[in-house]
């Protein structure tokens, strides 16, 4: 019999999410997509989608708010169907997987998945303390958490949550369907001119001031492109930066579908994100660290962190040691046409599996969820 996954999340449009639900279907689970949206169109009409309303970005208080009297509103748009799992995407999500597992006579395995830690859940103050607290209380009642890095089990599940459940390692990887195998592909051509390709979530107004100031003391050697969704709450004004910058540009959002394309424009991939920073920012392996990777394009990532430690260890980028526009004319000034060659070679010798997840992939998640359900049973 199919597993049936009701999977929880707080943004209805990530595309991380479509990639989450795909690598579900393709281990064979049924899954019931169900959450909120950051836009007022509603997120699918075809009533494939369970849509529970709007939301929206950076406002904490109105997303719990919204997700404690969702709960009714789910569990009559399951019209009786009983999921076996319930994936809960954020802290928000695994409320509300609490809340609809009570309403079953027996109650679905729920799965924890952290792919991010919130800034409020680190303070330090009463407000940090009862939150942790709620998510440990949540979390008692779930039997696996799936993160994306090691380093948010080493720095915080452990030490902050004294973490008891079993973790699953789900890295940001290129999900491929295909049976064929790919490898690395090759980037643009060297014309002299370097090509920083900033694609993804686009949130570190850090990032944006330093590549600011270094494109402009580079005087047209250094050119930035800017792909994705900018959460303009983070910014001043995100468009008149970037519109009075003569080297970087935005070309808007983007599709699984336009990676190959994407990284084929530029020779380096921004890995480096200061959003939350000696925090989240420095735990985390971004999407854009694989997905660059897997289509030739060099990372640049942070010394000190979980991605420059990655970049290091497999030997595939380049690490900065200071996030100063001095550093990176440093580190630039190293990047010669035959080191740029020789990164882009050891990248295509890295093993596909390094940055792409496979049909196999799926299937060995979906199993582990089948033995949790066993177990539960």
């Amino acid at each position: 019999m199919t597993m049936r996954v009701l999977y929880l999340v707080h943004d209805l449009e990530d595309a991380a999410v479509r990639r989450r639900t795909l690598m579900l279907e393709a281990g064979g689970a049924q899954v019931y997509l169900a959450g909120f949206r950051r836009s007022q169109k509603p997120a699918d009409d075809s009533g494939k989608v369970i849509d529970l309303g709007e939301t929206r970005n950076g406002a904490f208080a109105h997303r719990a708010a919204k997700t404690i009297t969702s709960a009714p509103s789910l569990i009559r748009a399951l019209k009786g169907e009983r999921p076996d799992i319930i994936i809960a995407r954020n802290l928000e999500m695994l409320f509300l997987a609490r809340q609809a597992a009570r309403r079953f006579t027996s109650a679905p395995v729920i799965v924890y998945e952290s792919l991010d830690i919130h800034r409020l859940l680190l303070r330090r103050d009463f407000i940090g303390a009862l939150l942790r607290g709620a998510e440990r209380s949540l979390m008692s009642r779930a039997s696996l958490v799936v993160t994306s890095s090691p380093a948010f089990v080493e720095n915080y599940f452990a030490p902050m949550q004294n973490l008891t459940l079993p973790v699953f390692l789900l890295e940001n990887k290129v999900l491929d369907l295909s049976s064929r195998s790919v490898g690395v592909t090759a980037a643009k051509n060297i014309d002299g001119v370097i090509t920083i390709g900033w694609f993804g979530a686009l949130r570190c107004c850090k990032s944006l001031d330093l590549l600011s100031k270094f494109t402009r003391l580079m005087d047209g050697r250094v050119k930035v492109v800017m792909r994705g969704k900018p959460a303009y709450n983070e910014f001043e004004d995100f468009d008149a930066q970037v519109a009075a910058e003569p080297d970087i540009t935005f070309e808007g959002p983007y599709s699984a579908e336009d990676l190959s394309a994407l990284y084929a424009q530029v020779d380096l991939t921004w890995a480096i994100d200061f959003f939350e920073e000696g925090q989240n920012s420095k735990w985390l392996l971004p999407n854009r660290l694989y997905e660059g990777s897997r289509y030739g394009s060099v990372p640049i990532a942070m010394n000190g962190t979980e991605t420059g430690n990655f970049v290091s260890r497999h030997g595939i980028g380049l690490t900065l040691d200071e996030a100063t526009p001095q550093a990176l004319i440093a580190l630039f000034e190293t990047l010669t046409p035959d080191r740029l060659s020789t990164l882009r070679a050891t990248l295509k010798a890295c093993p596909p599996s390094l940055f792409t997840a496979t049909r196999d992939d799926c299937v060995g998640f979906v199993d582990h969820l089948k033995t949790l359900q066993v177990a539960h049973a």
